[in-house]
């Protein structure tokens, strides 16, 4: 299988509010659980899901947008988003 097709279907064994245990998601798909999470790690470099202890949930369109926004203009922006907090720069004088 194509890596293309196990993300997507594992993308739509994810709730759309709330969130799932890779373990959930190995039973939900069927696929070997070392094939779930590489594509989850795909999943979540591609700024579509976020992985927190054992749990994975969907990113919203806007987290997606704003967390793609930042990784791609880091030094121009004042804020930093750690963990899903987002925070403002230290200044270094």
């Amino acid at each position: 299988m194509r890596e293309e097709d196990l993300d997507w279907t594992v993308y739509h064994r994810i709730p759309e509010n709330g969130s799932i245990t890779a373990r959930d998601l190995v039973a939900a798909t069927g696929f070997e659980p070392g094939a779930v999470m590489a594509s989850l790690e795909r999943l979540e470099h591609y700024l579509l899901v976020r992985r927190s202890g054992d749990g994975v949930r969907l990113l919203s369109v806007q987290e997606s947008l704003i967390e793609c926004q930042c990784r791609h203009t880091t030094e121009n922006l004042p804020f930093v988003i750690e963990n899903g907090v987002i925070r403002a720069k230290r200044r270094e004088d």
